[in-house]
């Protein structure tokens, strides 16, 4: 067994093929995502490489990354070869990934679209297993003043306390406001739920010359917008 442990070692490759000096060597852009994952967990298991190990995981989700990022910490410890610690070091270099990506959305200050509320959200709320109430606070000239969390639900709903909402309007200055949240299920239809509690902020924005602009519901891949569609 020593042998054929041996043999699949990463020790035993060229230089220009190891991840790490590969990377040190050529850069980063150079590799691919199974060497990057690689380099992450560090080795590999008996019978396999870190990197064919990482190609493993990947081939599981189809090579998709986003998929990877949703895999447990269970999930991950079911591939032979990786331990309590490789498994924390891949969600955590993803979730780092995933917090980079909302970032440099948040940079797009200016609100000139529904499409742009997307992309500002949906890196933070697109893949969640559960419901999040979101608020974007903005100026007279559309721009974000704040983003806020208002609540946190479960699969099928979440609590939308107005007094909140407004409160928070009121002291950030703001003088319109964008609501947003999303769908786990995927589905992109308002329910009734939905629709009540915007007329409720519409009405409520309104007495304090506060407008809402739009309300979002958003997927991975998608989202419905209430302005766009007439809802508002």
């Amino acid at each position: 067994m020593v042998k054929k442990s041996d043999s699949f070692s990463i020790k035993k490759w060229s230089l220009d093929d190891r991840p790490r000096e590969k990377l040190l060597n050529k850069g980063k852009d150079v590799l691919t995502n199974a060497e990057l994952v690689a380099i992450l967990i560090g080795s590999g298991n008996r019978e396999e490489s870190a990197v064919a190990l990482s190609k493993r995981i990947l081939s599981s989700v189809d090579n998709n990354l986003n998929a990877v990022g949703k895999l447990s910490i269970n999930q991950l410890l079911k591939f032979k070869g990786i331990g309590e610690a490789k498994a924390v070091s891949i969600a955590a270099a993803l979730e780092l990934g995933r917090r980079r990506r909302i970032e440099d959305v948040a940079e797009v200050h200016k609100i000139t679209g529904s499409n742009i509320v997307f992309e500002i959200l949906q890196p933070l709320l697109g893949e969640l297993p559960h419901e999040e109430f979101w608020i974007l606070y903005l100026n007279n000239a559309n721009k974000v003043l704040t983003m806020h969390q208002l609540s946190k639900g479960g699969m099928t709903g979440t609590l939308v306390d107005v007094r909140l909402v407004l409160k928070k309007a009121l002291e950030t200055g703001a003088v319109a406001l964008i609501v947003a949240h999303n769908h786990p299920s995927g589905t992109l239809k308002p329910s009734q739920a939905d629709k009540n509690i915007t007329e409720k902020l519409q009405q409520a924005a309104k007495s304090l010359d506060i407008k809402v602009l739009d309300h979002l519901i958003i997927t991975e891949k998608a989202y419905f917008s209430f302005a766009d569609e007439g809802l508002l």
